[in-house]
């Protein structure tokens, strides 16, 4: 899979794995920690599993390397940053072949404001989630899409609570050893 990580044929690549990886009920704690407090050390991680540091450090590490463990982030208060204003487009187009495409991956990534896209069943072909400070900064970054890729349809809706919000993914469904 050579373009692993990168939208390709309208779809996003995930890493696959060829071997299912085995995990325990240890490596899933460390996960449900990790995703709590990321700043948490080994010796943190160890004394709250019931491992001594370096088994617990190599189990870090493993579920680094086979992917689980992706990457390590500070979550930003959208508020504090001035982009408390979060835009759902959805996008139809009439294309659906790679020329299109590769102009539209590439007009997105060049947009800071559009922090997920989504590709969707149904009547919407994609989703995005753009971060504004207000409307008129969406109108903005709408124009900039629009004179870059050709839709079909646009449709934007101005979320205007969120009820919840969270990065930790649901960790019941890990099979274990």
């Amino acid at each position: 899979m050579a373009n692993r990580g990168r939208l390709r044929n309208n779809v996003a690549w995930h890493r696959h794995y060829r071997e299912e990886r085995s995990m325990d009920k240890l490596d899933r704690k460390i996960l449900e920690l990790v995703q709590q407090n990321g700043e948490l050390t080994a010796a943190d991680l160890a004394d709250r599993v019931g491992l001594s540091k370096a088994p617990c450090w190599r189990r870090i590490k493993k579920l680094q390397e086979d992917g689980v463990i992706k990457q390590t982030v500070a979550l930003l208060d959208a508020r504090a940053l001035n982009v408390g204003t979060t835009v759902f487009v959805m996008l139809k187009t009439a294309s659906h072949n790679q020329a299109w495409f590769d102009k539209f991956v590439s007009a997105v990534r060049d947009i800071p404001e559009v922090t997920e896209i989504h590709r969707m069943s149904g009547d919407v072909d994609y989703l995005m989630r753009i971060v504004v400070p207000d409307i008129d900064a969406y109108d903005v970054v709408y124009k900039r899409l629009i004179s870059a890729v050709e839709f079909l349809d646009v449709s934007a809706s101005f979320a205007l609570e969120t009820i919840k919000y969270t990065t930790a993914l649901p960790l019941s469904y890990i099979k274990l050893d």
